[in-house]
């Protein structure tokens, strides 16, 4: 993954662009700053916030020094390689004290033995190459000889005072977690005005509902005062929310799947008692003690088992190329609402899992998700999909094929239904599976066994495990 590091210093101040912190992204929001003008920074010290097409980040400062401008507002969107911030590192005219503070005269610059020396990196991004900017080294006084009178130091800029003194960090920045501070910013609440209740000074989500709540809450005296809107005037009644970030991609990124991927869909309703029944016996089990155990935990596990028989439907289409990549490990999807909208993290090698540390997985993928925290590299590579559209109480849909991948799965809700077992009629717990497939790579007989299968393994789960493998 890229990098851009600002440009070379300019009389000792640093212009730092925003960098592509994904895949070939072209711009991003930026979400927080947490600096302002005149607060001291060090080398790695996150900066602000911003919010790609994929998620949110933070971004680290390559330089220490004192913060000179920002170029760029909160909740604007910059496009890659802009500069949003500028750092002045004290080396250039009126800038630093010399070594000891005493006003020598200065020799050439003396080159690193190489030529280069290593800039210290942004965080995680690995090392890069700097050209040298080495300090006037001090010629030696001789013995007894007067020494010349100190240069005054120039004052610098005073830190900024912190936004808000309501467990603020040292930056001066309000502690909330990225749901919080999207839900603030759609609410239109200043987070640092908010009295955070949080452990160690962290905004709650209720915290930023009850600031919003004498803003949002007019009184009627008020609202009878308001002119009535013109009859057949319904923009009155109208909000309009900027599409940006997540949801932005997630919306060009399923109409150029739904207009590129001929779709088909196939459901199949099956009964899923065997598998509820082992969920209960799995939850009993000491190895899965520290685990969720769920349906869609054992969904996962049939959906691994149907693509180890049928590895086509685990593929892809190359279309400069004209040919189909078939992949020999499972990367599997797990679609998760959010604040910020549809993500789609991915359990890398799903396949080589066992069931615990499957179960572990899942929950590790979901919380992140949750919480806003899911990386680029999280939600890049997958291969197969599952969507759990059952938790909205739904009992099934025609999901849209995740970009690059072959098919997806929907998961459906469990109900208690009529159903004829063993020859005889039953309440059983049932549910409707439907499987989205790229036509071009998967035909509507290899559609039909994958499903099949699937619906096989829920159906008799200890079975299908011993038959299978």
């Amino acid at each position: 993954m890229a990098i851009q590091k600002s440009d070379p210093a300019v009389d000792g101040v640093h212009a730092f662009k925003l960098p592509d912190v994904g895949e070939g992204l072209v711009e991003a929001e930026l979400l927080t700053w947490y600096v302002a003008p005149g607060d001291e920074v060090t080398v790695n010290q996150m900066i602000c916030e911003i919010e790609t097409a994929k998620a949110a980040v933070e971004l680290p400062s390559p330089h220490a020094g004192t913060v000179k401008e920002l170029k760029a507002q909160e909740g604007e969107t910059v496009e890659v390689g802009t500069v949003i911030i500028t750092i002045d590192d004290g080396t250039g005219s009126g800038g630093g004290a010399s070594d000891g503070g005493t006003a020598t005269a200065a020799e050439p610059e003396t080159p690193a033995d190489d030529g280069e020396e290593k800039e210290k990196p942004l965080v995680g991004y690995g090392e890069k190459a700097a050209p040298t900017q080495r300090r006037a080294r001090r010629r030696p006084t001789p013995s007894g000889a007067a020494q010349p009178t100190p240069a005054p130091e120039p004052a610098r800029p005073a830190p900024a005072e912190p936004a808000s003194p309501n467990g603020a960090a040292a930056q001066g920045r309000p502690l909330a977690k990225p749901p919080v501070r999207k839900l603030a910013k759609d609410l239109g609440v200043e987070l640092a005005s908010v009295t955070p209740t949080g452990a160690d000074g962290i905004i709650t989500r209720s915290d930023v509902r009850s600031a919003a709540e004498p803003a949002t809450a007019a009184p009627e005296t008020a609202a009878a005062a308001q002119p009535a809107p013109a009859v057949g005037d319904q923009s009155a009644r109208e909000r309009r929310v900027p599409v940006k970030g997540v949801r932005k991609h997630t919306a060009a990124a399923m109409v150029n799947s739904a207009f590129t991927a001929p779709h088909v869909t196939e459901f199949l309703q099956i009964d899923i008692t065997g598998t509820m029944n082992a969920v209960k016996r799995l939850r009993e089990r000491p190895d899965f003690a520290d685990v969720k155990v769920s349906p869609l935990l054992l969904v996962a596990k049939a959906l691994l088992m149907a693509v180890r028989r049928h590895p086509e439907v685990n593929s892809s289409w190359d279309e400069e190329n004209q040919e189909i990549v078939l992949k020999d490990y499972v990367n599997l999807g797990i679609a998760a609402a959010t604040d910020r909208g549809l993500v789609v993290p991915n359990i890398k090698d799903a396949h080589a899992q066992a069931l615990p540390e499957l179960a572990a997985s899942l929950k590790g993928l979901t919380d992140t998700a949750r919480e806003g925290r899911t990386s680029p590299a999280d939600m890049s590579g997958g291969t197969i999909t599952i969507t759990n559209v059952g938790v909205f109480g739904v009992d099934a849909g025609t999901p849209i094929i995740n970009p690059g991948e072959a098919a997806i799965l929907a998961f459906g809700q469990i109900r208690d239904m009529p159903w004829v077992h063993e020859g005889e009629l039953a309440v059983r717990k049932v549910t409707t599976l439907a499987l989205s497939f790229d036509h071009r790579l998967v035909d509507g007989e290899l559609g039909s066994k994958v499903l099949r299968d699937i619906g096989t393994a829920l159906e008799d789960p200890e079975l299908t495990a011993l038959a299978w493998g």
